[in-house]
């Protein structure tokens, strides 16, 4: 893999940002396209053109669609008044509500055809916990790697709607080439592959959680009003979709390992849905937290965003760990269930040895041919991009003091 180019300050971005962005403006002005609209009916409009309509309703509560209703239109409203976007942010804030409402409407159709696909028995998952940057990801695809256990692939965390052929993956690569082109350090960001094992980040989206948009905009209210309501419809959500994986890919009958930082927020919600969940926690040094996560999202925003503040940034990076700690210590302080933790010094020291230890707190077996098969793991990852990341905000520093 050809080493990234160097980033040189967290609010950098690449030009075809800005050249993007005037085609964009252009285009507009002389009427060649609209400007999106972010207006919420005007996005339901947009979605139904595939006349899914009743889909909205199938396996949801009234409750579960009134809550994805009134985070919609919140979402809406916090990215015209707060966002400040820019024409690419504007676009790409556009395709993505009319997308999540597409697919919410094709899930509900096709659990309307497969409604076995619902109550597909699946084991406890293990659920992977922690603050973003403290290790979850390299927890997370080194237990994926057990051949006893299952991971869900990129693709299909952000088109889980089944398809036969199965085209997601072609798609997800697709996106991936289009991401690459406009920002050339993503992959210094999180390490992707289309069937590689990962967050189940586009599952949360989907349902309109605040984690994959407060990471992109600048939405305050949106995000306040997410912290302060009950997250039990998005997890309701999640478990349909999990179970309708497991039964597509045929292994319900092994523990799926999940993970998002945003389980660090809503643990008590997830563990309602898996009351017999396996938990592994991440920590890391909060001063490393803070850099690798306002770098993180100060990469995201500045693609999006004109006016970018990288100090607003820094702070709601700070409140964030510190909502997230509190919030995940409540939840495991009444959990009974089995609970390993894992620093991520020593898993970068020794690996092995933290993956024995994980296994022996959840009564996992581990035998030599899985810890093999995590080697080979273990060895992509350290000649991954994001290799890349820790040294890129350690030069921010430098510069900034010099």
């Amino acid at each position: 893999m050809l080493k990234p180019p160097p980033r040189p300050h967290p609010l950098a971005r690449s030009e075809r940002v800005d050249q993007l962005c005037g085609l964009l403006e252009r285009a507009w002005k002389k009427g060649l396209s609209s400007k999106p609209s972010l207006d919420p009916d005007h996005l339901w409009t947009k979605a139904l053109r595939d006349g899914l309509a009743a889909g909205e309703m199938i396996a949801r509560s009234e409750a579960d669609v009134a809550d994805f209703r009134m985070r919609l239109d919140a979402l809406a409203h916090s990215l015209e008044k707060e966002a400040r976007l820019n024409a690419l942010g504007l676009t790409i804030a556009y395709g993505q509500l009319v997308r999540v409402i597409k697919q919410r409407l094709q899930l509900g159709a096709f659990w309307e055809e497969r409604p076995e696909s619902l109550e597909s028995q699946i084991a406890p998952p293990v659920i992977v916990v922690g603050q973003m940057r403290s290790g979850t990801t390299r927890v997370h695809r080194l237990l994926a790697a057990d051949p006893g256990l299952a991971g869900t692939r990129f693709c299909d965390s952000w088109h889980p709607v089944p398809r036969t052929p199965d085209t997601r993956p072609a798609w997800s690569a697709l996106s991936l080439m289009i991401a690459r082109t406009i920002d050339p350090w993503l992959d210094t960001i999180h390490p992707f592959g289309t069937t590689r094992p990962d967050e189940e980040l586009g599952w949360l989206a989907g349902a309109l959680d605040h984690c994959a948009y407060e990471a992109q905009w600048r939405i305050p209210s949106f995000t306040g009003m997410s912290e302060a309501r009950d997250p039990a419809p998005i997890y309701r959500e999640f478990a349909r979709i999990l179970r309708t994986d497991a039964s597509n890919h045929g292994n319900a009958d092994r523990p799926r390992v999940i993970k998002v930082p945003q389980f660090a927020e809503d643990l008590p919600a997830l563990l309602a849905q898996f009351p017999q969940a396996l938990v592994v926690r991440t920590r890391r040094c909060e001063i490393d937290l803070a850099k690798s996560a306002g770098s993180l999202v100060a990469n995201q925003m500045t693609i999006q965003s004109d006016e970018v503040d990288m100090d607003w940034i820094e702070a709601e990076v700070a409140r964030k760990i510190a909502l997230r700690e509190g919030r995940m210590e409540n939840a495991l302080r009444d959990y009974s269930g089995p609970v390993a933790e894992v620093e991520f010094a020593d898993l970068t020291e020794d690996w092995r040895s933290e993956v024995s230890r994980i296994y022996n707190a959840l009564g996992l077996p581990l035998s030599d041919k899985t810890l093999a098969v995590m080697a080979r793991e273990q060895s992509r990852a350290e000649k991954g991009s994001h290799k890349h990341h820790s040294n890129a905000y350690a030069a921010f520093d430098e510069a900034q003091s010099s």
